[in-house]
């Protein structure tokens, strides 16, 4: 299963709409998108609407993101199953996840 990315860029917020699954084979996709993220973006939403599956490998890379924005991440739409993960590994209580 794969991943696609859209990205929406409002002033200083930057939104990465995530559709498919986080794993091994998504997760170089969204660190080369935040790769990409320009010193302007301040803030950065991850709209989770459309992921169905997020592996330790994907837990990596948002991570990665919350360090690289110095915990200015926000994640949205999150779906039970995906949630239950970021749970389990513990992430819950510093990520905002909605």
């Amino acid at each position: 299963m794969g991943m696609t990315i859209a990205t929406t860029t409002n002033d200083t917020i930057t939104t990465f709409a995530l559709d498919g699954w986080l794993d091994t084979t998504g997760a170089p996709q969204l660190a080369e998108a935040l790769n990409k993220l320009d010193e302007s973006c301040t803030e950065l939403v991850l709209d989770l609407e459309n992921l169905e599956y997020i592996s330790s490998a994907g837990l990596r890379q948002v991570v990665s993101a919350y360090k690289k924005m110095k915990g200015n991440v926000a994640m949205r739409n999150v779906r039970p199953e995906v949630k239950q993960v970021f749970h389990m590994a513990g992430l819950d209580k510093r990520l905002n996840i909605s």
